[in-house]
């Protein structure tokens, strides 16, 4: 499928921060993702109540989160694989799909009260089993939609429809789960589905069979980790990302209990909390789609890592409900600003035949390691406390971002390189990429 099998032929120009939106397929692609995610984003909140107010118990919180992202560790390189081989739309309609199927009967089984752990548990584990294929899928459609010129502002632009649902459904389920309870909530997110499997039959799409039949699944997966292990800047930008989603980014984990115990806002106050979360994280991706090139965002994913780790710790210490909120704002922020930033690089620096594959492993690296984040954080907030827990994830995102950054000028060189052969300069002109490098802290 080229570049330009999805460009809409409308004439009107768009201004530079939406320029990935003249490609048709991405048009529906972001339309239908837009209106499920609202969905999820709704089940997110509703189904972390309802285990707290089954069980009131952080461990279990800590394992729910456990489920539902270890299937994306261990079978994300199948899927990144599988991505590579096949028709990404047709991988895209089955796990959607899917997906919708697990919320119906999550919702039938609340809205019936004949839910319980073990069965949260279950579909939960089945959810990842989903995301563990459809994940690393989605991620290289996006290149597919838009072409490589846009790649840059789809990603960005993506992420600012992660985040604008993440600000529209927490608010949603905060809402519909204090009034009529969690099982609506995951109703609206079974038909919310309907949308984006809808997007993904309207598209226009040229199979792409290049890599349909290359050779034995075991050694392509092992092709794809053996890239990232031998490619610096990109092995740097994935250990620094899996460290953050091991310690930082279980704060959500543990948000019901700070709602409820430390800040006394109840389901209502959570969904404020999940939704102030999720505007700094809108800013932050439309702070990247309005860039027009590479340059500089190894030094945006340092200071952005380090910046979510001191915001976790402010968040941690407030024992006021609003100040909370609004500290959650550069929590969203730059925990957006880093794993986007990060997407473009690693994409920047991929060929296309590895482009799944290596999608995939940083599926693992930012849900993957996720789920152990978050037995840990459970576990530890019951000795500890859950604001003690947030604290130390904050000072470990700190140490993390000061050891890559002292690493990042000696990445500069094979990070210019790699992004010249691809003719990745997401907009810059080469000489500007060969004086100042993808990396750079300029």
């Amino acid at each position: 499928m080229g570049p330009a099998s999805s460009i809409s032929t409308a004439s009107m120009p768009r201004p530079p921060v939406w320029r990935a939106l003249r490609h048709r397929n991405f048009q529906l692609f972001f339309g239908g993702q837009l209106i499920s995610l609202i969905g999820t984003w709704m089940q997110s909140v509703a189904q972390s109540w309802l285990v707290y107010r089954l069980t009131d118990s952080a461990t279990l919180l800590g394992l729910v989160g456990f489920c539902s992202q270890i299937p994306v560790l261990l079978l994300a390189p199948i899927g990144g694989t599988l991505a590579d081989r096949r028709d990404k739309r047709k991988v895209l309609i089955f796990t959607q799909s899917s997906a919708m199927l697990l919320a119906f009967i999550l919702a039938a089984l609340t809205l019936t009260a004949k839910i319980d752990t073990w069965q949260i548990l279950a579909i939960a584990t089945a959810l990842g089993v989903v995301n563990a294929f459809d994940i690393p899928t989605r991620q290289a459609f996006v290149v597919e939609m838009v072409g490589k010129e846009d790649l840059m502002n789809a990603i960005a632009l993506n992420s600012s429809m992660v985040n604008g649902a993440r600000i529209v459904g927490p608010a949603i389920a905060g809402v519909l789960v204090s009034t009529i309870g969690e099982g609506w909530c995951f109703f609206a997110n079974g038909v919310s589905y309907l949308a984006v499997i809808a997007g993904l039959l309207m598209m226009r799409v040229h199979t792409q069979g290049a890599n349909a039949k290359r050779g034995k699944a075991l050694s392509e997966i092992a092709e794809g980790f053996r890239y990232v292990a031998r490619t610096g800047p990109v092995r740097a930008l994935l250990l620094l990302l899996g460290l953050v989603s091991l310690m930082g980014m279980p704060y959500a984990v543990l948000m019901p209990i700070i709602a409820d115990r430390i800040l006394h806002g109840g389901a209502r106050g959570l969904g404020i909390l999940m939704g102030a979360a999720g505007a700094g994280a809108l800013l932050g991706a439309l702070s990247l789609a309005a860039r027009s090139g590479l340059r500089g965002l190894g030094r945006w994913v340092m200071l952005s890592s380090a910046s979510f780790g001191l915001s976790l710790i402010l968040f941690a210490l407030s024992r006021s409900f609003w100040l909370s909120v609004g500290l959650l704002v550069p929590v969203g922020f730059s925990m957006m600003l880093q794993m986007a930033a990060s997407n473009t690089l690693i994409q920047s620096m991929t060929p296309d035949n590895l482009r799944g594959r290596v999608m995939a492993v940083y599926s693992m690296m930012f849900m993957g390691l996720a789920p152990f984040g978050s037995l840990l954080a459970g576990a530890l907030a019951n000795r500890i406390g859950a604001p003690e827990t947030i604290i130390v994830g904050g000072l470990c995102c700190i140490a993390g971002a000061a050891i890559f950054g002292y690493r990042l000028p000696a990445l500069r060189e094979e990070a210019r390189e790699l992004i010249l052969a691809l003719q990745m300069t997401g907009g810059d002109p080469v000489e500007e990429i060969t004086d100042e490098g993808a990396m750079p802290g300029s």
